[in-house]
């Protein structure tokens, strides 16, 4: 029989046990909350891989002695989703209690395959728990989220990783049987990136590299490693580094930079579609009126990433990296949009549309004035007559200002001040 791997011997069975997550596991965390009372929602939890999402689904099912029913999203259809739901209905029979039906990585779930879950987790035949390294936001349906709490985990800071490694010399049998000396952790700790499960596998590796007295260092650590570390890791701690460094180098309009974090993104097999959605984000955000084609080309690339897929989709993104690096910048429809809704979260007013503005669907409303005096604009000369179209109260309210250093905007500007003059401001 194979040995088991250092991660899973070591594999917490209490929440005594548990590294890292104080937030959750904590004195005052919500996780034992739980535990004291019993009583626990459906919960999703997202976070990079490495930093006890299965572990902690399998003590709270431990610890509440439920019924425990695994799925991978990977292997899993909906048919194995309805076998499962139809034994935890059976269970449901005999005992108050919902069992528990974990879901890892619940993000590469169809949307039939969670809408497959809903019916069951609404009547409490199963309390679903879900573990994801994606924004639940984009990946879980929202019908599902709604029903769920999410609860996000963070890489383990160097502390935490020394905890772990300390446990492992000294609690694992199979360790504690060799000579080991840790002289240095930098280069353990740095290659890890906060993931536990891939300090011990590392901890394996130069462990497995070695014979007789084991003296581990920096040296030590990156010669047994080689070829096996990753400059970037689409799962771990770098990955929200670099795809940040990605964002912020199209932002600052930098095309080397940009195709130099793409390219480190891709080699690391980084989903391509993620990388599409963020470039239309960007269009959107960073290029915005500057350019508004930036946007037409970050949909088609991600029409495109979807149809063709890699490797070819690396000269679509590529081109649509550089071409929205080079663009003019300007972030004034994000903007506008955020002074609107922070303006509109605070007014409790209920301001009324005015009248003019109004449908008339029935004789009634046709009698109380809605509609009427509406000017319609393509009746005037160019297409456009001045009238009032927010409420009186908000009257000239300013949430859009042209960004006039770039071309673009500048002519919106003028346009403005010509239709407008000085009504929105100079």
């Amino acid at each position: 029989m194979a040995q088991l791997p250092l991660a899973e011997r070591l594999r917490p069975q209490s929440i005594d046990d548990y590294i890292g997550q104080k937030h959750l596991v904590g004195e005052n965390g919500v996780f034992r909350k739980f535990f004291a009372t019993g009583s626990i929602p459906s919960f999703i939890l997202w976070g990079p891989p490495g930093v006890g999402k299965t572990t902690l689904a399998k003590i709270v099912a431990n610890t509440l002695d439920r019924p425990f029913y695994t799925l991978s999203a990977v292997t899993a259809g909906v048919k194995e989703v309805r076998e499962v739901i139809e034994k935890a209905k059976k269970q449901h029979l005999f005992s108050a209690r919902s069992a528990f039906l974990f879901i890892d990585e619940i993000h590469r779930f169809s949307k039939s395959q969670q809408d497959s879950l809903l019916g069951a987790v609404e009547q409490g035949i199963v309390t679903l728990i879900g573990a994801t390294t994606e924004n639940p936001s984009f990946e879980v349906i929202s019908p599902l989220l709604s029903r769920c709490q999410v609860y996000v985990l963070k890489p383990m800071d160097e502390e935490e990783l020394d905890v772990l490694l300390n446990r492992a010399l000294t609690q694992d049998e199979e360790l504690k049987m060799r000579d080991i000396e840790v002289r240095e952790r930098e280069a353990l700790f740095r290659f890890s990136g906060g993931d536990a499960r891939k300090l011990l596998n590392i901890l394996d590796i130069v462990v497995g590299a070695s014979s007789g007295k084991i003296v581990i260092d920096d040296e030590h650590v990156t010669e047994c490693l080689q070829q096996n570390i990753a400059l970037y890791d689409k799962s771990g701690e770098q990955h929200y580094d670099v795809i940040s460094a990605f964002i912020k180098s199209v932002r600052g309009s930098d095309p080397n930079a940009a195709i130099y974090y793409l390219a480190r993104m891709l080699a690391g097999g980084e989903e391509p579609r993620f990388i599409a959605r963020r470039l239309v984000i960007l269009a959107s955000e960073d290029v915005g009126l500057a350019n508004p084609n930036a946007l037409l080309l970050a949909n088609a690339c991600f029409d495109t990433v979807h149809k063709i897929g890699m490797p070819e989709a690396r000269i679509t993104l590529a081109e649509t990296t550089i071409y929205l690096a080079t663009s003019p910048k300007s972030n004034s429809a994000y903007a506008a949009i955020n002074k609107a809704l922070a303006m509109v979260e605070r007014d409790t007013t209920n301001r009324p549309v005015p009248l003019h503005l109004r449908n008339a669907p029935t004789k009634l409303m046709d009698k109380l004035g809605y509609g009427a005096d509406y000017k319609y604009a393509h009746d005037y000369a160019g297409n456009f007559v001045q009238q009032e179209f927010l409420p009186d109260s908000l009257s000239g309210t300013r949430f859009y200002t042209p960004n006039e250093q770039n071309a673009q905007e500048q002519k919106i500007a003028e346009r403005m001040r010509m239709l407008w003059g000085d009504k929105y401001g100079k």
